[in-house]
């Protein structure tokens, strides 16, 4: 019996080394800036957020645009991801809601932005991979409304 406690010791004592040592590097690799947050993986299904929509967003083209129109995209309720791109269109959004209703608003805030000329969606019907910053991309309003399930 004492055996299996001596082993049970060990074990503790050894994963206790091995979080030391990492949790050392890991404060290291913050210090220099390399590791600039540390998040839980959260599954958006529990929450209702099935509704995923990539949207691309054409604009005016003036000074400073892309800066300016980018932090406005992203300050949307419900906006994961903004990319500014060369080509086409000039931004394209990942977007992730509960329903219709919230992606309208989506929508809405978008066109709204001075400078937003256009908006085409394409509606997600299956992902293959995705971010796991979902609830860490929420303002703290949307963030209650999702986790209260209201």
């Amino acid at each position: 019996m004492s055996d299996r406690f001596g082993n049970f010791y060990d074990s503790v004592l050894s994963l206790s080394r091995y979080m030391s040592e990492h949790t050392a590097e890991l404060n290291n690799l913050k210090e220099r800036g390399v590791v600039t947050g540390v998040t839980a993986d959260v599954d958006p299904a529990p929450f209702g957020l099935a509704m995923v929509a990539i949207t691309e967003v054409s604009v005016t083209h003036e000074q400073g645009y892309s800066e300016e129109v980018g932090e406005q995209l992203a300050a949307i309720d419900g906006v994961e991801q903004v990319f500014y791109t060369m080509g086409d269109v000039d931004f394209v959004t990942i977007t992730r809601v509960q329903n219709r209703e919230q992606m309208n608003k989506v929508i809405e805030s978008m066109v709204a932005i001075d400078g937003v000329n256009e908006t085409s969606s394409r509606f997600v019907m299956n992902e293959i991979e995705r971010d796991p910053g979902v609830i860490a991309n929420m303002s703290d309003g949307m963030r209650d409304v999702v986790l209260d399930g209201e």
